[in-house]
């Protein structure tokens, strides 16, 4: 999954290049790999909030796939921080930025709080935090310890909803968003609150990165998930594809 054009690319780069080296493919989809990659932190069969740019979800695995309990209704957490950081003049990207301002944070500002279930919606929080903006009435830093307080409190939430629901032991954060630490601290309170253990990759880790794909690549091809060179010309980009659509056979 991933915005068309640089997908077209990067699947024209790898059938040119399986052909040239007659080597298979194997086909990886990006959130799975966040998933994938928390097996190196010790964590068995977690629960996964899984945070960053464009995905917001609750995770478990369950009957040969990762099932999505709980997601975000409008845009993605790290998106939401993003605009808020470029509407306050702190460019991209604005999660660490964020992060560091909100450390400053003197007072707490009642935002909207929205969990639906076990899902959540971020936009018209954005609206809201833009519109205090717009007053001139609140320090930028007591609004992004606000927004860091509240849209992380209802990720926690339904995280620790999930847990219940399932009957899980286990907590796994995961994408670019897990980097923050005050996240990462939130969700450490609720899992000791509840005799749950918590799982954080390394950062580098959690962010992008070519570990991961190549990690679930191994994971894959060891278990004869691979497309041979002369069925190359078959593959295709999926770029909406969910987590809960891929059929995850090497468990």
């Amino acid at each position: 999954p991933g915005l068309a054009p640089c997908l077209i690319v990067g699947i024209k780069f790898t059938k040119n290049l399986s052909e040239k080296l007659k080597k298979p493919v194997v086909p990886v989809n990006h959130c799975v790999a966040h998933l994938e990659i928390g097996r190196t932190t010790g964590a068995k069969d977690p629960v996964m909030l899984y945070a960053s740019g464009a995905n917001t979800q609750i995770i478990a695995y369950s009957s040969g796939k990762y099932r999505i309990f709980g997601e975000t209704l409008d845009m993605g957490i790290g998106n939401f921080i993003d605009n808020f950081a470029r509407y306050i003049g702190m460019g991209f990207p604005g999660g660490p930025k964020i992060e560091k301002i909100s450390q400053k944070g003197e007072k707490y500002i009642e935002i909207p709080y929205s969990v639906k279930g076990m899902d959540i919606a971020i936009s018209g929080i954005l609206t809201n935090l833009k519109q205090k903006v717009e007053s001139k009435k609140y320090r930028n830093e007591d609004l992004s310890y606000s927004m860091q307080e509240t849209v992380f409190a209802m990720l926690v939430e339904v995280a620790e909803r999930a847990l219940a629901h399932i009957g899980k032991k286990e907590l796994l954060l995961g994408g670019g968003v897990g980097c923050n630490l005050r996240l990462q601290e939130m969700c450490k309170i609720m899992c000791k609150e509840r005799g749950a253990k918590f799982f954080c990759p390394d950062r580098t880790l959690l962010i992008d990165n070519g570990a991961m794909i190549a990690f679930l690549g191994e994971i894959m091809f060891n278990s004869e998930i691979k497309i041979e060179t002369n069925q190359i010309q078959r593959i295709d980009i999926k770029p909406r594809q969910r987590t809960d659509e891929v059929e995850v056979s090497w468990k």
